[in-house]
């Protein structure tokens, strides 16, 4: 998945700020085929308006394909999520009505005018944002597995990736052990 997002130059990054910290993400739904006409609307809405401190940036999760026709490779994108669009904004009413009167768009993921946020763990699944997660483990800690195919095993970490947030662990499975590799939100230190 990739994310297409327009980040002025600035003396600290987007992402460090108080108002990026302080958003969550929302779904916005749209008219099918509208995603990226809304993405632009918004964006340029928000700048006329000024709210660059509430609506921080607008993603339409795609993701790139290889297809093989007639012996070519393609790379081909395609939307993640159609007739949708992900938003991180702080709500107010004047940000929610700016999304929710922007044309194309049918409305938030939620209770009428109460849109929900994502959770983290959406966020970190869709793709859209990386959580960076601090875990104190070393080579040779024991650690349990608590989500994903491996839930409720046990093993003892052999290598720790920390820009990738993922960690190679030997786990006892049928009587063998084998090398699993996971990530950080995956496991707990025993």
């Amino acid at each position: 998945m990739e994310e297409i997002r327009e980040v002025e130059a600035a003396a600290v990054p987007l992402e460090e700020t108080e108002a990026w910290k302080n958003a969550k993400w929302y779904v916005v739904h749209t008219y099918s085929g509208h995603e990226n006409k809304v993405k632009a609307n918004i964006e340029k809405l928000v700048e006329s308006q000024g709210m660059q401190d509430l609506v921080l940036s607008v993603v339409v999760p795609t993701e790139d394909r290889i297809e093989i026709k007639d012996g070519q490779r393609k790379i081909k994108t395609r939307k993640i999520f159609p007739g949708y669009v992900i938003v991180k904004m702080t709500v107010t009413n004047e940000s929610w009505y700016l999304v929710r009167n922007t044309q194309g768009v049918t409305g938030f993921v939620g209770h009428g005018s109460d849109p929900i946020p994502l959770t983290d763990e959406e966020v970190r699944r869709m793709g859209i944002e990386k959580i960076h997660i601090d875990l104190n483990i070393e080579v040779g800690d024991s650690v349990k597995v608590i989500n994903g195919p491996f839930e409720s095993f046990m093993g003892v970490v052999e290598e720790v990736n920390y820009d990738k947030q993922t960690i190679k662990v030997r786990i006892s499975m049928f009587g063998r052990d084998t090398p699993v590799e996971l990530e950080f939100d995956q496991v707990d230190k025993l």
